[in-house]
């Protein structure tokens, strides 16, 4: 009943101040400069404003500054829409109530917000009806729904300020926190003092793509980064793993917080001094603000929805995916370079939207076996070239011993090749291999007869 009712209703809207908005446009033209980043055509209710408005813009649009009663009924009779618009009566109206037009922009806010408004009615009443008949998951369903309400919440957001001045303003008061800030490190510290600077931490918005051939140390490094960002500075950390469970993420986040050998703990092998080390660390690790999502297939809709509702619920400060290729493509009939093309880019657009950074595992093509000189470039980035051009950060994970046994031991590098706001070089770490873990470069390598999984 509730429902018929709402149904029945007339939808929010407010003609009054879509006249006022075409009234202040003929009164001084230059008004339209400040309405038009604020309201479309789309935007207004009444159908005969809304053919008003179409011809007003097509006007401006060819450069003519004479928009008048006259002019604006002619441009309506040579489109064939004067009588739909409501004839000349209607526009001699519209003049006749014409308030100032300095409020132009308050009144193009008005018919936004009830835009806005019935935008969300049609929306909700769309999310019911496939509630009531989809036969998709209700994962499925309701990250749809998530989706498309953020999108409603984001085209609210977007009327935020654009002029200079303000932009300087929050430009400053960046500048000013990072000059507030203790070391060189602005964003988030990685756990790696030779990374950081080079990067000066991950940074909000950016796109950092991690890119390794297997067993390389990939997982084994963003969970060396996740500890310290979730230890040290308690920022939340959500770890999408698309391959490993959660129990075995959790398995392995506590072996290198713990410092105990992983394959002794697969193989139930334990000391009492690694199991008292492993209960002392799970107790310390249980209070990091990490959240994993191990859930097989996601795609990007589902990873955006995910994030959002931790970002506003837990208040996460990191998203980290591993990895890249292992993320559904929404539409499978795509060739996968475009596939793996629309994924980089709406990772970056959630980068943004948030306002945190995304690190994304990514695997690196066979061309880099293939030549003499093992060291990873950023044309060995597999299936897309895309990566690159969305990536604020490129860096490639690269242990010389995985190709050669004698070639520096215990030593690996993060190569960071593309830097978008900074330098590009090297970040010389220690790979610890029996506790599956990295740390800045010591010339002491770790005991022989370490183990090797099969990836990292």
């Amino acid at each position: 009943m509730a429902t018929a009712a709402l149904q029945d209703s007339v939808p929010p809207s407010n003609v009054e101040a879509e006249n006022s908005v075409l009234g202040c446009i003929m009164l001084v033209n230059d008004t339209v400069d400040q309405v038009l980043g604020i309201i479309s055509q789309d935007h207004f209710y009444d159908d005969r404003n809304r053919r008003i408005y179409g011809a007003i813009m097509e006007m401006y649009e060819r450069g003519d500054r004479g928009i008048d009663a006259v002019t604006l009924a002619n441009e309506l009779e040579k489109r064939g829409q004067l009588e739909e618009a409501g004839g000349v009566s209607k526009i001699l109206e519209i003049m006749e109530t014409v308030p100032h037009a300095a409020h132009a922009e308050y009144y193009a806010g008005i018919v936004r917000e009830k835009w806005l408004q019935r935008q969300l009615i049609y929306t909700c009443t769309e999310i019911l009806k496939e509630t009531y008949h989809s036969r998709d998951d209700i994962e499925d369903i309701l990250s749809r729904a998530e989706q498309q309400i953020f999108h409603l919440a984001e085209q609210r957001e977007s009327l935020s300020k654009a002029d200079m001045r303000s932009i300087l303003l929050d430009t400053w008061d960046k500048i000013n926190s990072r000059q507030d800030q203790d070391g060189t490190v602005s964003g988030l510290a990685s756990g790696f003092i030779g990374l950081d600077e080079l990067m000066s931490g991950y940074q909000p918005s950016e796109l950092v793509i991690l890119a390794a051939r297997p067993s390389m140390g990939k997982t084994a490094f963003v969970c060396n980064s996740t500890l310290a960002i979730a230890g040290a500075s308690k920022t939340g950390v959500l770890l999408f793993s698309l391959e490993q469970s959660k129990t075995e993420l959790a398995e392995r986040l506590l072996c290198i917080h713990s410092k105990v050998d992983g394959h002794k703990v697969r193989q139930g092998n334990l000391e009492p001094m690694d199991h008292q080390a492993l209960l002392e660390g799970s107790s310390e690790l249980s209070s990091y603000p990490i959240f994993i999502d191990d859930q097989p297939g996601r795609t990007m809709t589902q990873i955006a929805a995910v994030s959002r509702r931790m970002k506003s619920q837990h208040g996460i400060g990191i998203v980290i995916i591993d990895y890249l290729q292992l993320i559904e493509a929404e539409d499978k009939n795509q060739p996968r370079e475009q596939q793996i093309s629309s994924i980089t880019r709406r990772l970056k657009f959630l980068a943004k939207d948030l306002d945190i950074p995304v690190i994304a595992l990514a695997q690196l093509n066979r061309g880099v076996e293939q030549r003499e000189d093992k060291r990873p470039r950023l044309a060995d980035l597999r299936e897309s070239g895309a990566i690159e051009q969305d990536a604020d950060v490129v860096m490639f994970l690269h242990r010389p011993e995985a190709y050669d046994p004698e070639d520096r031991p215990g030593e690996a590098f993060v190569i960071v090749a593309k830097n978008r706001s900074g330098p590009v070089g090297d970040a010389h770490l220690t790979w610890i291999k029996q506790q599956l873990r990295f740390a800045d470069y010591s010339p002491i390598n770790e005991p022989e007869g370490g183990w090797v999984g099969d990836e990292f």
